[in-house]
C-alpha cells in the first residue's frame, strides 16, 4: 500500500498516479469536499469521468436498481475504475453522495468485500451522526483482518465507543499488530485511564511470563495513561466527550 522509493510513483492499471497516503489522511479524516479535490487531481481522465458519473448517479438515484442500489454497484467497480491506491477514497465519496441510511449501510457492509467494508467504516463519520452504526464497528473489531480493525478505529469509534469497548479495541490492536497510531483520539482517551493501565500491565505480564516480547506500542499507550485527563470536551471535531 505504501511505496518504498522516492522516485516518481508508477501508473497503476487504471491509469492513476499511485500515491503514498500520509498518516492521518485516511478518507475518514478528510472532509469529502477536500477528498474529492485531491482525488480528482490524482486520477487520469477516464477515472475522473467515471467518478463524476458515479457520484451524479449516487446523488440522483441512490435506490434504483432492483434489490441493489446503483451506488452499491459503483462501490464494487471503484477498485477497477480508480485503481487500488484510490479505491477507498472513491468509495467513500460514492457513499457520501448516496447518503444511505443505516440499514442500507449495513447491507453494503454485510454483503461487500473486505475492501468495500473498509470503505463503509471510513464513511461512517461523514454519514452517521449518532451511534446507530456501532454494530458495524463492533463486527470489524471481532475480525482478524488488520485493515478492517484499523478502519474501525477511526473518528466514528472515537466518538461513540464506550470506555469498555474502546479499551478492548486498543488491546485488539496490540494482539493483531495494528499500530496504535491508527486509533483516532488515542492520546486523549487513554489519558488518566487507570483501568486501561491495569489491562495493559496484565497483558504485558502474560507476555513476559510466556517468554514473548511485549509490543513497543503497549509501552507507549501505558505511558499515555499516566498523563492527566484533558478537560471535559475535545477540540477534535470527530472526537467524543467522555
Amino acid at each position: 500500500m505504501t511505496g518504498q522509493h522516492a522516485t516518481r510513483a508508477p501508473q497503476d492499471p487504471a491509469g492513476t498516479r499511485a500515491a503514498r497516503p500520509a498518516q492521518g489522511t485516511t478518507p475518514a479524516h478528510v472532509p469529502p469536499a477536500d477528498l474529492r479535490a485531491t482525488l480528482t487531481d490524482r486520477l487520469d481522465a477516464a477515472a475522473r469521468a467515471w467518478l463524476d458519473r458515479a457520484l451524479d448517479e449516487a446523488a440522483a438515484r441512490p435506490d434504483t436498481h432492483g434489490p441493489v442500489s446503483v451506488w452499491e454497484l459503483r462501490l464494487a467497480e471503484a477498485g477497477r475504475r480508480c485503481g487500488p491506491a484510490h479505491a477507498d477514497a472513491a468509495r467513500v465519496l460514492v457513499l457520501h453522495a448516496a447518503r444511505p441510511g443505516t440499514d442500507a449501510l449495513t447491507r453494503a457492509y454485510s454483503q461487500g468485500t473486505a475492501d468495500e467494508r473498509r470503505a463503509v467504516l471510513h464513511a461512517l463519520p461523514h454519514l452517521v451522526p449518532g451511534p446507530d452504526a456501532l454494530p458495524l464497528v463492533e463486527d470489524a473489531l471481532r475480525t482478524n483482518d488488520t485493515r478492517l480493525v484499523a478502519a474501525a478505529l477511526g473518528p466514528y469509534a472515537a466518538r461513540h465507543l464506550d470506555a469498555h469497548q474502546w479499551r478492548h479495541a486498543v488491546l485488539k490492536c496490540l494482539f493483531t499488530g495494528v499500530p496504535v497510531d491508527q486509533v483516532t483520539d488515542l492520546d486523549r482517551r487513554a489519558a488518566g485511564d487507570a483501568e486501561l493501565a491495569r489491562m495493559l500491565a496484565d497483558y504485558a505480564a502474560e507476555r513476559t511470563a510466556a517468554g514473548r516480547p511485549v509490543p513497543e506500542d503497549l509501552h507507549r499507550v501505558l505511558a499515555l495513561t499516566d498523563a492527566p485527563r484533558a478537560p471535559h470536551g475535545t477540540a477534535d471535531p470527530h472526537g467524543k466527550e467522555s
